[in-house]
Formats: C-alpha cells, sequence, structure tokens
C-alpha cells in the first residue's frame, strides 16, 4: 500500500508559535490560518464570527488549547444508536477498562479502545487520583500535565466544590464527564503535551522522521485537492503556481467540516440545485453535504483578577513587563515551566442546566429541553482562563489586570449549514452555524451566566482572585445583576465560536457517510474528520478525531490484507 497525504499549508513541527503551548493564539489571522468569517448570525446580532482553522498538517491540534477530553460515554452511544452499528459505542467495551491497554480484546472496535490505543499517558505522582490502567500507555500521542499552575484556577475549582459541582479526577473514563477539575494541577485532566511541555499534534505524533522516511508514503504540502477525480478514482490537486493528479484505489477527505464538504461539492457530491446554481456537473444528489453543521457556542464573562498575577504580561507593554516575560520565557526554554507552558484555558467545569443544587427548583424553572445525549453528560462547561480578551486575541488593556470565564453551550439545538460560493476551489465556503436560532441555547448559556458568577463569587475565588466590587466599563461585574432577559441579550451580543464545526458530511441514514466512513453512492471514497460526527460531543472533539481515524485505519488495513 502507497500513500500520498496533501495538505494545503506546511509542517507546524517548526512553528513556534505552535510548539510553545500559550503562543497558539498568535497564529489567529496569520498565513497559518484559513481566516474564516460566517455569515452574518440573524439571532447574533446579525455579526459575521471570526472562525480559525489551521492551515497547518495535524489541522486544528496544532493551534488549540490542547485540552485531553473526550465527551461523554453517551455521546459515543448516542452515535451508534444513528448510525446503527455498536462499534461506535463507548459501553460496549466498558466492561475491559480495567484492563491495561495492551491486553484489551481486538475484536471490538469501539470508541473506548480507539481512545486508549492512541494515547501515550505519561504518569506524574503529583497526579495519583488518575489510574494508568484506564489510560493508554504505547500510543503515538502523548499526552500529560503542564508544569505550570495559576493560583487563580486552583481557586476555581475548589469554588467550583463549593457550590456543589462536585471534584472528577478524571474526565476521560466511564464515569462520564460531569464535575470540577484541573487542566494543569494535581491529578485532574490532561492536554496534549510531552515531557518538555511542548504541544503535541497530529502531525507530531503520527508523521515522525522515522515514518517520514518509508518509501510508501509521500507528504505534499502547500497544495489544495480541488476535487476528486471519479473517471480515474484519484484526486486533483493545485498550489498558486501548478496543479497535479493521483490515482488511487482510496481517496480519504480529511478537509475538516469546512473542507470536506467543500471538496464533495466541487467534485459534484451534493445538494444538486447549490451545484447547478454554479455550473458543476452533478455526480451525486447529495443534500446532506454541507447540512448538519453545529459548532459549541461560548459567551466570554471578563472579570477583574486582584492579585495582579494574570497572564497580561505574556503581550510585554513596558519595560518591567518585558523583564517578566524574558524571565518566564527562559524558564521555559531551560526547564519547560512557567506560565508559557500554559494552555491558558487551564480548569473547567462540566455540569448540567438542570443540576438541582446549582439551580434549586425555588429559584428557576426546570423547563429547558434535554438535548443531552444521556444523564452522564453535561449541556454547560466553565472553562477558567488566565487572561481576557475580546475579538479571540486581544486583551482588555494593557495595565488591566483580568481573568476570563468563558461558558460553553455543549448541546445546541440551532443547527446550520455550509454552501458554496462559487466553484473556484480557491473560494472558501460560506458558513452559517445558525448560532442561537433556539431559544434552548439561549437559555442555557444564561443559566451558564449565572452559574459562573457563583463561582466567582464563593470562596475562595471571592476573596482571593475576583474583585467582586470593580466597576471598570471592559469588565462585567455589572452582568450579576441583569435579569434573564437582559442576560440573553448578552448572550446574543457576545456569543463566539469555540472551534468545535462539526457534522457536514455526518454518518447516519440521511447523512453522507456510512459506519465505515463510505461516502453513500460512492465507490473508495471515504470521509475522515469531524464532519461525520452526527452529534457534537459533549466536550472537545480532538480526541474522538484522531481516535476515529484510529479506528478507521483498521478497517482499511483489514480490508488490502
Amino acid at each position: 500500500m502507497r500513500v500520498l497525504l496533501i495538505e494545503a499549508g506546511g509542517s507546524s513541527k517548526d512553528v513556534t508559535e505552535s510548539r510553545i503551548p500559550s503562543a497558539f493564539l498568535q497564529l489567529f489571522r496569520t498565513r497559518r490560518d484559513y481566516n474564516l468569517y460566517t455569515e452574518p448570525q440573524k439571532h447574533a446580532g446579525n455579526k459575521k464570527k471570526y472562525w480559525p482553522r489551521a492551515k497547518l498538517l495535524g489541522g486544528c491540534s496544532a493551534m488549540n488549547a490542547m485540552m485531553a477530553q473526550y465527551g461523554a460515554p453517551s455521546d459515543f452511544d448516542e452515535w451508534a444508536e444513528i448510525v446503527g452499528d455498536k462499534s461506535w459505542s463507548w459501553t460496549n467495551f466498558s466492561k475491559h477498562v480495567v484492563h491495561p491497554p495492551w491486553s484489551l480484546p481486538s475484536v471490538d472496535l469501539c470508541c473506548f479502545r480507539y481512545f486508549r490505543k492512541f494515547e501515550k499517558y505519561n504518569p506524574d505522582p503529583r497526579f495519583p487520583h488518575v489510574d494508568p490502567l484506564l489510560r493508554g500507555a504505547n500510543g503515538p500521542v502523548e499526552i500529560g500535565y503542564s508544569a505550570h499552575i495559576w493560583p487563580g484556577c486552583a481557586d476555581f475549582v475548589q469554588a467550583s466544590m463549593n457550590v456543589g459541582i462536585p471534584f472528577s479526577p478524571d474526565f476521560c473514563t466511564t464515569k462520564g464527564t460531569q464535575g470540577t477539575n484541573k487542566f494543569l494541577n494535581n491529578q485532574y485532566i490532561v492536554t496534549y503535551i510531552d515531557n518538555k511541555s511542548t504541544r503535541v499534534t497530529a502531525e507530531s505524533a503520527y508523521l515522525t522522521d522515522d515514518v517520514l522516511a518509508r518509501p510508501n508514503l509521500t507528504v505534499v504540502t502547500y497544495a489544495r485537492v480541488t476535487k476528486v477525480l471519479f473517471d480515474t478514482s484519484g484526486v486533483e490537486f493545485a498550489s498558486k503556481s501548478d496543479t497535479g493528479r493521483s490515482r488511487t484505489q482510496e481517496v480519504v477527505v480529511c478537509g475538516g467540516a469546512i473542507y470536506s464538504p467543500h471538496i464533495l461539492m466541487l467534485s459534484g457530491i451534493g445538494p444538486a440545485v447549490q451545484l447547478s446554481r454554479h455550473n458543476i456537473p452533478v455526480v451525486l444528489d447529495a443534500p446532506g453535504v454541507g447540512a448538519n453543521l453545529l459548532d459549541h457556542p461560548a459567551v466570554p464573562l471578563r472579570l477583574k483578577e486582584k492579585t495582579g498575577k494574570s497572564f497580561n504580561y505574556l503581550t510585554p507593554y513596558n519595560m518591567r513587563t518585558t523583564c517578566m516575560f524574558m524571565r518566564d520565557l527562559l524558564r521555559y526554554q531551560l526547564w519547560g515551566t512557567g506560565p508559557i507552558a500554559s494552555n491558558i484555558g487551564e480548569a473547567v467545569a462540566f455540569f448540567r442546566s438542570d443540576n438541582s443544587v446549582l439551580f434549586p427548583p425555588t429559584e428557576y424553572k426546570h423547563d429547558i429541553e434535554d438535548a443531552n445525549s444521556g444523564t452522564d453528560a453535561p449541556d454547560i462547561e466553565l472553562i477558567m482562563c488566565t487572561a481576557a480578551v475580546r475579538a479571540h486575541t486581544e486583551l482588555l488593556g494593557k495595565t488591566l489586570e483580568a481573568y476570563q470565564i468563558l461558558i460553553v453551550l455543549l448541546r445546541p439545538t440551532s443547527k446550520g449549514s455550509l454552501f458554496l460560493k462559487s466553484a473556484d476551489p480557491w473560494d472558501n465556503p460560506l458558513m452559517d452555524p445558525s448560532y442561537l436560532e433556539t431559544k434552548h441555547d439561549v437559555d442555557v448559556l444564561v443559566r451558564g451566566i449565572r452559574a459562573a458568577f457563583k463561582i466567582a463569587h464563593t470562596e475562595p475565588m471571592s476573596t482571593s482572585v475576583t474583585d467582586v466590587h470593580s466597576t471598570h466599563p471592559e469588565l462585567d461585574h455589572h452582568f450579576s445583576h441583569l435579569s434573564d432577559a437582559e442576560l440573553a441579550d448578552v448572550v446574543r451580543d457576545r456569543v463566539e465560536t469555540l472551534y468545535h464545526p462539526i457534522g457536514t458530511c455526518a454518518m447516519g441514514p440521511g447523512g453522507v457517510v456510512d459506519s465505515n466512513l463510505h461516502v453513500h453512492g460512492t465507490q473508495g471514497l471515504r470521509v475522515c474528520d469531524a464532519s461525520i460526527f452526527p452529534k457534537l460531543v459533549s466536550g472537545h472533539p480532538t480526541g474522538a478525531i484522531i481516535a476515529t481515524a484510529e479506528k478507521l485505519a483498521d478497517v482499511i488495513k483489514a480490508q488490502y490484507a
């Protein structure tokens, strides 16, 4: 078997901003980013929303916050039910989780096996609550703990517990996702990071020097696939200065939730009406291509940080902050420690909007639709960040010490679509996620804001971190006094992406691919990326994407054995 890998961008291995955990935001709106914007959002102030997408080998694993959290077990059981294939379930394999990964039975292709297959968990004596027998040990993707803790995040975890969110030592087991946890402290959740505090990407994990030296692998970078060729079973690709064609037995499209449907539509697979509008010959009328666009919407809450220890100085603005930055850069280069080793979003809490402890029935009407995949699945995530920004990357002010809590809607009921702009492969598609189209989504985010304030105003955060009396116009302390209707307006004004679009080539009946990721109605054409997810996971999708690729690799190897 010979493999040709075509990438529109280049390698991330020598991109400093990718390798350093805290620097990933510096890649936004650069040549390493597709720099996409949605269509104006009708239910969110009619604003276009910025969607960063990495133009690098390894995709967005080279340009994200590195969070190694896989969603709830019931998320994958829901997939299995939708697709009609139990090999996608989590619980089918849960009876084997007590075994070390090298002894797991090989006959089952369920999701749990593939999460453990790709992992190389680096145990740390500081984190004894994580059971290494529940984590993979021999996979290519290193996961572990950062050397840095921001004190404010430790206080966030304790305050979350004090308001009734239970502590969870490890989100990535059959026990589910709900609870509070610390990405960079004690025995809690891990990130995609190696023991030198360098980011681990899909590229660095799988395209090692030994792999790249294999004679049956060719990697072509800075080339864009323009269409799939059905007459010769291959693909056409181009750079700005050249074009090429390649014949193959199998084409696996891995363009992500934006570019996989884009490539299919350019190739004549998609909604016939849309293809005809752009004079693209219809190979297959497939209405599901570009449909089912789902994303995790997030609302930032910016609060005053009273200790003066937020990460603003990592963007130096005077001699003092320059000296602080150079000190911490040296710490990172020599020992892999300090704030530069941080992923910025250091602590999280997962919970449900119908949690009667956080939202007592005497104060809240429990009339929000349950859109979760199961009782183990949360619909709200709070991410505690070490600095506050606007528009994803801009600090609020050079001297304003602030932190940020991101309120994330994990199970939105609003659903959007992706469309062709033209038949030109260099024209990015048009994206409309239809943020906040349903009342459900607004109501859950409002409830998430209430919970975030409850935590921020609870010990130890209320005394050690949050300046509850701040009236700075850039900050949001006054939001705690707003009515639900007023907070709904805040949600519509503030909502942004958490960078997790999925679903535009979804698995299942009425979708685009079958359970082996074949495109319905074709031969030798598959899709493998987040676009095949039929539903959002209740968390961060990178692990599920890698597990999906591992699963498909086994299917293809078995087919050609």
